[in-house]
């Protein structure tokens, strides 16, 4: 995005009569001649009729930016005490851009807003809300949001009330789940994380679209970490939470069963049975990789439900993922794993963390050990001669 505007150099009160002229020559309801009430209503009625300049489609998009900048430079002249109102009315009347190209001119005055308001002004977070609904339209969200911590670090001076902050959470989440479900999940994961054990009882529907997004996203496959979510708790026992038992930690047998019992709850999530196969398929595989370093393609078809000339495809695609680290011998119908991620990381895993440490520690005294004697050695021998 853009930086700071640089403004029109007049006087506030001349610029804005000139954009009264200007729109009212585009039909708008509006008198040329300046308020008897002052500049800030002079604005206000501004504002009330600048969108006009969307349905005149006689001006470039370049001369309907000069004017939107005008208006902003004005707008930010003005207190803040004074001002919330104006900036809210502006901020709703660049929503209301009727195509792409209008709504990227919308976006970029919207961000010359944001970037001019002091760091402290609490009225950036509601430009910034405004500036994810317009970014979605001008389909450019990844210029205004790129991961949670470059949201935080917008905010670092007046952080937003909670729920401010949850109600950004679930605007992000809607916009991103069709184009970046991966981010959409982080962000949602991350609304839960905003509820206390006193109000996640509230989450619920919250809860469900974090699991249901997560299940979804074809690269998310650790999802443990759901279970622990407070909102998440709180749906134990409900079909949702038991879709998700099955994909943290068991086959697809167990997903194929659930589908057959709730086929209609599995589809009125919006969830494509097919994609959940193959990812059941990818985390069974992982399962196995954990206790079984060599695997027969035989046990693979047997395990997996797939068809023989399926297997080869099947491990390719695995190996894409980078969750397992496998050599595949086609000639013994074998393959070989180096390493796998763990499904789920809980106390087993975190000891077999702890003996691997213990191990690699035990190993680098050793060589420690080694390299001394040889040194010692090489220097007695050195001495000899």
């Amino acid at each position: 995005m853009q930086g700071p505007a640089v403004f029109i150099d007049a006087e506030i009160e001349d610029q804005a009569q000139e954009l009264r002229k200007f729109f009212k020559s585009l039909g708008a309801e509006i008198s040329e001649e300046k308020s008897s009430k002052g500049i800030e209503d002079d604005l206000h009625k501004i504002i009330g009729v600048c969108d006009v300049c969307f349905k005149d489609g006689q001006h470039t998009v370049e001369e309907i930016d000069a004017v939107l900048n005008s208006v902003v430079s004005i707008v930010v002249s003005i207190p803040l005490e004074r001002g919330e109102n104006l900036i809210l009315a502006f901020c709703e009347k660049m929503t209301k851009a009727p195509d792409t190209n209008l709504a990227r001119v919308c976006l970029q005055s919207l961000w010359r807003l944001f970037s001019n308001l002091e760091p402290t002004s609490p009225l950036r977070y509601h430009v910034y809300y405004h500036l994810v609904q317009v970014a979605k339209r001008a389909d450019q969200v990844k210029e205004v949001f790129s991961g949670v911590d470059q949201l935080k670090a917008q905010f670092t001076q007046c952080p937003p009330s909670n729920e401010q902050m949850q109600k950004l959470y679930r605007l992000l989440h809607d916009v991103l789940k069709d184009t970046n479900s991966e981010l959409a999940s982080k962000v949602m994961i991350e609304l839960l994380g905003t509820y206390t054990a006193e109000n996640a009882s509230y989450a619920r529907e919250d809860a469900m679209k974090c699991i249901v997004t997560a299940l979804a996203d074809p690269n998310t496959f650790l999802l443990d970490p759901l279970l622990s979510l407070k909102p998440v708790r709180f749906l134990e026992g409900e079909l949702i939470h038991d879709l998700l038992s099955v994909f943290v930690s068991e086959k697809l047998p167990s997903y194929l069963q659930f589908y057959k019992n709730h086929k209609e709850f599995v589809n009125s999530q919006g969830l494509n049975h097919e994609q959940n196969i193959k990812k059941m398929r990818l985390l069974s595989f992982m399962q196995l990789a954990e206790s079984n370093p060599e695997m027969t393609f035989q046990q693979l078809q047997d395990e997996l439900q797939i068809g023989e000339n399926e297997v080869e495809p099947f491990i390719i695609e695995v190996l894409k993922t980078k969750l397992v680290r496998a050599r595949m011998d086609q000639k013994a119908r074998k393959v070989h794993i180096s390493s796998t991620m763990h499904r789920t990381f809980g106390r087993p895993q975190w000891q077999q963390l702890r003996d691997l440490l213990h191990a690699w520690k035990a190993n680098l005294t050793l060589v420690q050990e080694n390299m001394k004697s040889v040194t010692e050695a090489q220097a007695e021998l050195t001495h000899k001669q």
